[in-house]
């Protein structure tokens, strides 16, 4: 189980990564899983939306859609990136494992961490990450935190 991952597993996730599924991701742009999988998408990631109540429309270009399950088998997901509660998350993980054979790696939002998900995930061979957002790692990783008003490199004791 990955719940620590190093900075040279993280670089290579995002070095193979092309598609991530999104669960849970909201329509309202206020909301931080809108935000988050608009930044990837602006980053060259493709991503897939998963929402049940909005199926059929588009977000970022792309169609949502309800479940894992629904996507396409033309579109091969790298991530499934999981914005719901924990208690959610095993069967969302077991429905990555059944349908999504070219999955590299669940990724659990900040606040997310399943024991059950998480050890069903490995057990599928597949990278596990918990209580961790994609966009936060790629901006620290990347030298982008900046932008999000993060480490300013600026030391002041002004308040």
């Amino acid at each position: 189980m990955t719940q620590n991952p190093t900075d040279p597993m993280l670089r290579k996730i995002f070095a193979e990564t092309k598609t991530l599924a999104c669960v849970g991701v909201s329509m309202n742009p206020i909301r931080p899983s809108y935000f988050v999988a608009r930044y990837l998408s602006l980053k060259n990631f493709r991503v897939i939306p998963i929402n049940p109540g909005h199926v059929g429309e588009t977000l970022f270009g792309e169609e949502i859609y309800a479940d894992l399950a629904s996507i396409p088998k033309d579109i091969q997901i790298d991530i499934v990136d999981i914005f719901r509660r924990s208690e959610y998350v095993p069967p969302i993980v077991a429905q990555a494992i059944e349908h999504l054979p070219n999955l590299k790696t669940i990724w659990m939002q900040v606040g997310v961490t399943n024991a059950k998900a998480a050890e069903m995930a490995t057990k599928a061979g597949l990278q596990m990450i918990e209580n961790r957002c994609p966009k936060i790692e790629y901006q620290r990783l990347f030298g982008e935190l900046r932008m999000a008003g993060f480490n300013t490199g600026i030391i002041s004791s002004k308040l």
